[in-house]
């Protein structure tokens, strides 16, 4: 393996360090958006009794953002659950694009990857082939061992890039399907979360009417004044 890379070139360094990067982002991505990180069902309950209590604790709502991103979207709703619908609405909105923004972190890094891998192990064939004809300049056609190296660095190269680029191509499609799924699941649950809390938010009773005094009635006998 090691003379394999050797024979490579120089441009199997950037490829290498380039594949170790997508491979530890792969692996913290697989840890931080597991279902339980995420959109966790028992938050989802708490969160839809908290908001048919009549007043939630804070430490409740605070203890429900901690556990999870969905959590986090969800406490912003129940904090604003005495403001009007539209302003509670454009809260949630609010932390749900902050938590979409977490929940695609380093993939942008996993996009770039996949596009320049494949070409530095381009650029790595081209290094190779002007080996190539430096050689044949050099010694003429009668020295294939030369030959045989350039092409050898070209082809390990351009191998090595599409094969960095397509394992890393194929785990950020499958994060971002991923982060689709939970981004859904936030927003249908959010509106519901809305639409309890103001199904149960109090109505102030409207005050009644004071009773109209009863006109004086005229003295018996009398004329009225």
């Amino acid at each position: 393996m090691f003379e394999l890379i050797q024979s490579g070139g120089i441009m199997m360094i950037p490829l290498i360090l380039s594949s170790v990067l997508a491979v530890a982002i792969i692996i913290e991505r697989f840890m931080s958006l597991r279902v339980n990180n995420v959109v966790p069902h028992a938050d989802i309950e708490r969160a839809r009794k908290l908001a048919s209590s009549s007043k939630p604790m804070d430490a409740q709502v605070d203890e429900l953002r901690n556990s999870s991103l969905m959590g986090r979207v969800l406490a912003t709703g129940l904090e604003s659950r005495e403001l009007p619908r539209h302003i509670m609405k454009e809260n949630v909105e609010e932390a749900g694009r902050h938590v979409v923004q977490e929940l695609e972190r380093y993939l942008p890094a996993l996009g770039t990857i996949v596009t320049i891998a494949p070409m530095m192990g381009l650029l790595g064939t081209v290094l190779g082939m002007i080996g190539v004809f430096s050689a044949i300049n050099t010694a003429g056609v009668g020295n294939p061992q030369q030959m045989a190296g350039g092409i050898s660095e070209a082809l390990i190269t351009t191998v090595a890039g599409l094969l960095i680029a397509i394992t890393t191509l194929v785990f950020e499609r499958f994060f971002k399907a991923r982060v689709d799924g939970y981004v859904t699941t936030m927003e249908r649950e959010a509106l519901r979360l809305i639409e309890i809390a103001n199904s149960n938010r109090k109505v102030m009773p409207v005050p009644s009417a004071a009773p109209r005094p009863a006109a004086a009635a005229p003295a018996r006998g009398g004329k009225p004044a």
